[in-house]
């Protein structure tokens, strides 16, 4: 079953290693912002960006975080997390930084995002349920291709462990 799925990433550093998989073609993502689109909606405000991530969620059954150096605790991700945990979408994590950027450079490995999230009345941490994968290798091409062969497994999966708790 092919799924449609909300990418939430750091845009400036990451967009190249995230267009990667976005081109697997495991799945049917949400329209990427180009950078003239992006440029537009964040001069319009917190209004006009909330707006437009409630666009892209619509009809979505899973955000996927794509993790690098610098994703975890951002504003919008953040915001990209619990409204899509709060709406029973399923909710995972893909750290990319081994993918290559456009100059063929690799970055660091980012934090879990989800240490930054709670949930529930205790305020447990989100990352205690939502699983987060560190694909395998340090070539470029090997991470590439542990992220293609299982990108739809683990949505799946993501989905199953939302609609569970």
């Amino acid at each position: 079953m092919v799924r449609r799925v909300f990418y939430s990433f750091h845009y400036a550093p990451d967009n190249w290693r995230v267009s990667q998989v976005r081109n697997i073609g495991a799945i049917e993502g949400n329209r990427p912002a180009s950078d003239n689109d992006w440029e537009t909606i964040t001069k319009g405000g917190d209004k006009a960006i909330e707006k437009w991530i409630d666009e892209q969620m619509k009809g979505r059954s899973c955000v996927v975080v794509l993790i690098g150096a610098g994703t975890a605790n951002r504003k919008w991700i953040n915001h990209e997390i619990v409204k899509a945990w709060n709406a029973d979408k399923g909710v995972l994590g893909v750290h990319i930084h081994n993918l290559k950027d456009r100059e063929g450079k690799t970055s660091k490995k980012g934090a879990n995002p989800f240490d930054y999230i709670t949930y529930g009345s205790a305020g447990k941490k989100l990352s205690a349920i939502v699983k987060v994968y560190d694909p395998p290798g340090v070539a470029s091409t090997d991470v590439y291709n542990h992220i293609k062969n299982n990108l739809d497994r683990w949505i799946e999966a993501a989905i199953d462990i939302r609609s569970k708790n």
